[in-house]
Order: structure tokens, then sequence, then C-alpha cells
């Protein structure tokens, strides 16, 4: 296993645009981390120049303590899973899984020591002579998996492995990639763009916009407490609804006034936080399952809302209403699968007001308070 070090990294392309800016990062050895961002972010060249791929142009780069700089690909000891498999065609499964051996020269033996333990690993025995054209998409990426395992390497750099793949081969992928860290032990890289990835299988993700790493942190206390109104949105689906606002007193409480007729009261355990923002512009960020066809608690809040569309999952439904009437605002709250409302009428909702976060409405940073606990 080994520790994986950035220090300032940068990548200035020739054109001076930044495709990666100043990133301070350190994982820690058998850590799964995850590079999370739209694309375009910069999150794949990170990974590239951590195996040495893609050159660096600023920093430092350390794996196991040691300075890679100038370091190649081949001497660094991570091995890479590409989103597209990069399989030999005409190769069987085995002579695929033991080619990197062989260019380097392992005995025969060892290398049919190492990718039977492999094979075994993923469950691929029963397809080591078959060629890559006669497996499924999830089939090849074990096959893309076993190769990297074989090598023993002290890191798995992942590249959006399972983008190709359908929902189902996804989500059944994802469950194999946290079991096989579990049963590995080693340090693992995993770039994706997929929120569910991001929240079910790293120990920490690194959400990163525009080249920087804008936060990072556990998956659930990232989901609880976002830095800002572009992680607050994209860690979730539906995403977090952003509401424009005025924060104001009245009396001894802070409102959220949304509207002339619409506003909610911040808990008073938040009062002195957001006091320093009162008589002011407001983004109010309410997520969608903190949003209620019942009220079940006395705090939580009513508000009234114009059914826009109810999109029905089969396990819970997705109401899509207009909030308030002098500049309607669409939001999102997630329902019980029984909930359903015409189109066009207007119904209640209650809103838990105690996880509601407030953003600066310019810089769209969180308005500092102390963050929510969260399980483990």
């Amino acid at each position: 296993m080994a520790s994986i070090e950035l220090d300032r990294v940068s990548k200035i392309y020739a054109n001076g645009a930044y495709g990666v800016r100043d990133v301070d990062l350190k994982i820690e050895d058998g850590e799964f981390v995850i590079f999370l961002g739209p694309s375009g972010c910069g999150k794949s060249t990170t990974l590239r120049m951590i195996a040495g791929l893609e050159s660096m142009s600023a920093g430092d780069l350390r794996i196991g303590g040691r300075s890679v700089n100038n370091v190649a690909p081949r001497d660094r000891n991570v091995a890479v899973v590409f989103q597209s498999y990069a399989l030999y065609p005409h190769m069987s499964v085995w002579h695929n899984m033991a080619f990197g051996l062989k260019m380097r020269g392992v005995a025969l033996s060892e290398i049919d020591s190492k990718v039977a333990k492999a094979a075994d690993l993923l469950g691929l025995n029963h397809l080591l002579q078959r060629k890559p054209g006669a497996l499924s998409g999830g089939q090849r990426q074990r096959v893309a998996l076993g190769r990297a395992i074989v090598r023993e390497p002290e890191a798995f750099l992942l590249d959006e492995p399972l983008s190709n793949l359908d929902a189902q081969l996804r989500a059944e992928m994802r469950l194999e990639l946290v079991k096989l860290h579990r049963r590995l032990g080693r340090t693992i890289v995993h770039v994706t763009h997929d929120q569910v990835e991001a929240m079910t299988m790293g120990d920490r993700i690194c959400i990163m916009r525009e080249g920087r790493m804008i936060q990072t942190g556990r998956p659930l206390d990232v989901y609880a407490n976002p830095a800002d109104t572009f992680v607050a949105r994209f860690l979730a689906t539906p995403p977090m609804n952003l509401i424009p606002a005025r924060l104001e007193h009245e009396g001894e409480k802070l409102v959220v006034r949304i509207d002339s007729e619409t506003s909610v009261t911040v808990p008073d355990k938040h009062y002195l936080p957001y006091v320093q923002k009162a008589g002011g512009p407001i983004t109010a960020g309410i997520r969608a399952e903190d949003i209620y066809e019942t009220r079940e608690r006395p705090d939580w809040q009513r508000i009234r809302v114009k059914v826009v569309a109810v999109e029905a999952l089969g396990a819970e439904n997705i109401l899509i209403g207009q909030l308030g009437r002098d500049k309607p605002i669409e939001i999102q709250a997630r329902l019980g699968r029984h909930v359903f409302a015409p189109v066009d009428s207007m119904i209640d909702l209650y809103v838990d007001v105690e996880p509601m976060h407030l953003f600066d409405s310019e810089t769209g940073k969180a308005v500092a308070r102390p963050p929510l606990p969260v399980g483990r």
C-alpha cells in the first residue's frame, strides 16, 4: 500500500489555461478516494498526473513518501483502469491478464498463480479462455481489473470504469469494487461524475470544479454540510432547492422571507451564526428529502406550492412545484409513493428547517454554522 500526496499540483496548457490548479491533497494508505465533478473539471487530468500519463506544470507529487515528479509511469507501481477497458481483442482473458507480467519477464509459473488468484477473486475462472468479444460489459470490466490486480500495485487508479455499463451492471460493479477494496486493502483513487458512486463507494470524496478542489470529506459530511451552492446542488438527485430570499428580523426570531406570503423561521440554534446576514438577500438551501406531505413534528413549517408535475419512480414520487407568488421559483420534494396531486392544484407541504442551509447570494459560499451531525 502507499499514500499519495499532491502539494500544489497544477497543469497549465500551452495557451495558459489551467486544467488543474493548486491541488493540495493527501490520500492515506489503503484509502478509497473519489474524485467527483462535472466533465472538464480536471478530475481525470489529476488522476493521469498521479499515474505519470500527464505531465505536471507545477507542484510536488509523492507516492509512498517518494517524490515521483520525474519518475516514469511504469516505475510508479500504480495500476490504471480506463473507461474503455483497453483489452486486446485477439487475446483470451488469461492472456489479457497475463500480458503485463509476461512483458516484465515474470516466470510462467508465477504468472499462472497470480492470474488464477485474481480470476478467483473476480469470478472469472470459467471465462479464462474466452476472448473479450464474447464477454458482457461487466465481465470485460472485471478482466480490466484483473489485469491491474495481477501486477500487485501499491495503488489502483480508476478512470470512470463504470460509465459504459447499464444501470443494473453499474450497481453490481459498485458493490464489487467496494468488496474488492476490503479484500485487497490497497489505495484506490476513483474518478466519476456519478453522485451515487461517490456517495456509496468512497471513504472520502473530493469535489472538483474548474480545475480546483472545492471540498473534501466523508460522503455524508459533505452531503450534510456543503461548502457552497455548487456542492449543494451537485451532490444530490434531485439537487438541493436553492431559493432566493431575504433574511429578516421578526421580533426575536430570524425568518427567511421568500415573498410577501411565504417565509420560514430559522431554528433558534442557528440564530447566532446567521444573524450577521440579517437585513439582506440570502439563498436558502432546502433538500428535497426535507420536505414532507404531512407535519410529523411541530417545528416543521408549512409552505404552499402550485403543482407543476409529479414524477412517479415506484418507491417514491418527486413533486415539482412552484413556490411563491411574486416571482415563483420551482422546487422539488421527495415524497411518498402514494402522494399524487393534480397539475396546477395548490397543496401544503412541510419543511424540516433544521438542516436548511443559508448561502451568500453573491459568492454562493455557505454561511458558517456548526456542522450537522451525520451517521457513520
